[in-house]
Parts: structure tokens; C-alpha cells; sequence
């Protein structure tokens, strides 16, 4: 697939990986909230992949599971729709975003009631080989 293909079927691909090598995968409406999620994602952005899904693996955080399940997603899609050799991937761009928001109420004393947020994340991972990734740091 060329790249003039791709920026025609994936607008999101193009504003993630722009014309480089990389796939990425997409978890949407995760009920964990973007702050935690984000802890997560921070720990494993910009490293080899072979080492993310060992820290994801023995992080005590919940949303590491689903950060981890993203992650070997991703994997996937680079060896399988773009071709890509997994072993050499590395992390070029985790980010957490917030999703809709579930408003629930919870009763109080004297009749009151409080507002309970219940908050969703969208988890976006991309992974790119190694050379492509330092490429571009580079440039800098």
C-alpha cells in the first residue's frame, strides 16, 4: 500500500503516523478514567515494544491491562496490514484521551443529592520501527 492509498482510506492514520512506516490501534470508551489511564501510558511511551509489554505486564495500575491489550494490537496490525518485522518496533505515539463523561447521582442526607462522574477514555497507540523513530528525532 502506497501512501497516496493510505492518506485516502485513514484520515486518523495520517494524522498520527503522517506518511511513515507504523501502524496503530485504538481502544474507545475504556470506563477508566483519562488520569489514570495517562499514568500508564506514560511509562511506556517512546520505548522498544518487547520492553513496554513487560513493564505493562507487572504494573500494579488497572488500566495497564488495557493499555497492554492496546499495545499488542497494535502490534499485530504492524505485522500484519503494513508487513513490518515486530521485533524492532518501538512506541511512537501513546496518548490518552477523555470520552464521554456518565453522570449518575448519589443520594445524600437532608433529601440532597451529589453528582457522580463515571469517566471513559479513548487509548491510542502507534508503533513505528526503530531507524523511522530515530529519523525523525533527529531532524529535530
Amino acid at each position: 500500500m502506497t501512501a497516496t492509498d493510505r492518506r485516502r482510506t485513514s484520515a486518523r492514520r495520517e494524522s498520527l503516523l503522517g506518511d511513515q512506516p507504523g501502524a496503530f490501534a485504538s481502544a474507545r470508551f475504556v470506563r477508566i478514567t483519562p488520569m489514570k489511564a495517562r499514568r500508564v501510558v506514560d511509562m511506556v511511551r517512546g520505548m522498544p515494544v518487547d520492553e513496554a509489554q513487560s513493564i505493562l505486564a507487572f504494573s500494579p495500575q488497572a488500566a495497564s491491562k488495557t493499555v497492554a491489550k492496546v499495545l499488542d494490537s497494535a502490534i499485530a496490525n504492524a505485522g500484519t496490514t503494513e508487513g513490518l518485522p515486530t521485533g524492532d518496533l518501538v512506541v511512537s505515539v501513546a496518548q490518552v484521551d477523555e470520552g464521554p463523561t456518565m453522570k449518575r447521582w448519589r443520594p445524600r442526607a437532608q433529601g440532597r443529592a451529589t453528582r457522580i462522574n463515571k469517566r471513559t477514555s479513548h487509548i491510542t497507540i502507534a508503533v513505528q520501527p526503530a531507524d523511522v523513530v530515530a529519523g525523525k528525532g533527529g531532524k529535530k
